[in-house]
């Protein structure tokens, strides 16, 4: 009985971790507009700032998205404005490693991409449509 219980506790797990992750993907469908910006100094204590941008994300129901910038910025000047996302993790195409991939997360309705950095760098959007 208690090996049951366990199997169905193991299987119940699974399938909620994998409907939040298709939620958190379905939520990020749509436009977003950079708003701000963490640049963390290296000591954790860094916040998010406001920043005058223009730059907007795009998620895309099929699984792309594009950007009227780079996703290869701050940390690249090599331009590609389109990359694809699964499992909380853009692919950008970009060629340096660090930014080949960024994780992204949805936070109090905002969109946060969080860069791989040793100091800690995130840009945060505001849904736009």
């Amino acid at each position: 009985m208690k090996k049951q219980i366990l199997l169905l506790l193991s299987i119940g797990l699974m399938f909620s971790c994998s409907n939040e992750q298709n939620n958190i993907e379905a939520d990020s469908v749509g436009k977003w507009k950079l708003i701000e910006v963490l640049a963390d100094p290296g000591d954790g204590s860094g916040t998010f700032e406001p920043v005058e941008s223009n730059k907007t994300i795009e998620f895309k129901s099929d699984g792309t998205l594009i950007t009227n910038g780079s996703l290869c910025e701050p940390y690249s000047d090599e331009v590609i404005s389109s990359g694809t996302y699964e499992n909380n993790t853009i692919t950008t195409g970009c060629q340096d490693p660090n930014i080949a991939t960024i994780s992204f997360e949805l936070k109090n309705q905002y969109l946060i991409l969080n860069f791989i950095s040793n100091e800690g760098y995130s840009q945060k959007f505001e849904k736009i449509n």
